[in-house]
């Protein structure tokens, strides 16, 4: 008997880890079935617009079966994602036709949500999110991602907001005429006037400004300028990753004063400083070395820098969660969200793609956050926000007309 009850004993001691996580996951299933989960970037649209067998064919991407890449309509039940901010992203590299990029995009992304109507409808409001959880499904939104498509017009950034876009990134990894980028040139010390007329323009409507992908001058002057929160669809801790596209702690605690939300992303390079570290060196290397993108010469030297420096770092969940605390704890709890930004990549390990969203939950329940907090993250701050943008709007719109400012000095639209 004295056996048995060792043995039963050591049973129990060993499987209590294994029994904790499984409790963890179990309750943060069991919240995220009870509040809204919001992700505010997923690049689904270029990956479609990209399928080499068929590219821009949302009906052949077919997301009712397992799909090549991370998202499809099982794995995202399984996720419990409740509302999607579904990215319409052009290049800024691209020579011309942004505008007409753009549109295309947002009409595959349209495309794409009307084609699977008992799981996607189209959102527009704030409110959408809690009447989409009312019909089991899941709140689409629409997110252009790069100033550079309104081609310095206030008239294209109206007519995109008709079209359903409802956050901008003011810049990608393009300098505009009227915003320098994180990844780009520095021009302008930050915003132009006409940069800070887009965004006043944008409070008025009612789209939400988002300040990823923008140089730290642009974070600062967008929230002197902006009358409504504003957001960071895909943007993680510059005090844990010294990474240009992350936010760094004197912006994080300029937003409780403004009401915005930073959306804490999975991006292996913005999370890890030895991915960013490894990814610096390689394209120091390509750029070094002169080589065109796409030829033998390019995977050439991509290979001898891999050859030299190691296989690429592994990113994980639990430093994604370290982003989460760090933002949580500078800015506070009541302004950090979750941004995945799933795109057909390498992806931390734990995140391989939108059904583990719950995972992440669990490790930050192991790591003492309560159903209250946990439920502003989920997605409370960022309907709060969006919620103020609309508020905002409804005001400036009895305040003023649509703005005609036009540029200062264009320059020709290209890179």
């Amino acid at each position: 008997m004295k056996r048995i009850s060792i043995a039963i004993i050591s049973g129990l001691l060993l499987s209590a880890p294994a029994f904790a996580q499984d409790a963890a996951l179990q309750h943060a299933r069991a919240l995220l079935d009870k509040v809204p989960l919001i992700d505010g970037h997923n690049d689904l649209p270029w990956t479609i617009r990209e399928d080499a067998a068929h590219p821009m064919d949302v009906e052949h991407y077919d997301l009712r079966q397992r799909t090549p890449h991370e998202t499809d309509l099982a794995r995202l039940k399984q996720g419990k994602l409740s509302a999607q901010f579904w990215s319409v992203y052009v290049p800024g590299e691209l020579k011309s036709g942004w505008a007409v990029t753009q549109l295309e995009q947002i009409d595959l992304a349209r495309r794409l949500i009307a084609r699977y109507p008992e799981s996607l409808v189209l959102a527009t409001r704030s409110s959408d999110v809690a009447k989409a959880r009312r019909e089991g499904k899941i709140a689409s939104f629409i997110g252009m991602e790069g100033g550079h498509v309104i081609e310095n017009s206030l008239g294209a950034l109206r007519a995109y907001y008709e079209l359903g876009a409802r956050y901008m990134t003011l810049t990608h990894n393009t300098t505009l005429d009227w915003a320098d980028a994180a990844m780009g040139e520095r021009k302008h010390g930050g915003l132009t006037p006409f940069g800070k007329e887009v965004v006043r323009e944008m409070n008025r409507l009612g789209m939400l400004v988002d300040l990823s992908h923008v140089s730290t001058e642009v974070m600062q002057q967008a929230l002197d300028t902006s009358e409504a929160p504003v957001i960071f669809s895909h943007s993680s801790a510059r005090a844990l990753d010294d990474h240009p596209r992350n936010v760094p702690d004197e912006v994080l605690k300029r937003l409780p004063a403004n009401g915005g939300v930073v959306m804490v992303t999975f991006v292996p390079a913005f999370i890890s400083p030895q991915v960013a570290a490894w990814h610096k060196g390689m394209n120091e290397a390509v750029t070094a070395s002169g080589v065109k993108p796409g030829t033998p010469e390019f995977t050439a030297v991509k290979d001898a820098y891999a050859a030299k420096a190691g296989p690429l770092p592994k990113a994980t969940l639990s430093m994604v969660a370290d982003h989460i605390e760090h933002v949580a704890r500078i800015a506070g709890k009541d302004h950090v969200g979750i941004a995945g930004d799933y795109y057909g990549s390498v992806n931390p390990d734990g995140l391989e793609d939108v059904s583990t969203y719950p995972a992440l939950f669990a490790e930050l329940i192991r790591r003492g956050w309560n159903d209250k907090d946990l439920a502003k993250l989920a997605g409370g701050n960022l309907v709060r926000a969006f919620a103020g943008a609309e508020q905002v709007a409804a005001r400036l719109q009895k305040e003023r007309k649509p703005s005609l400012a036009r540029v200062e000095s264009p320059t020709p639209q290209s890179p």
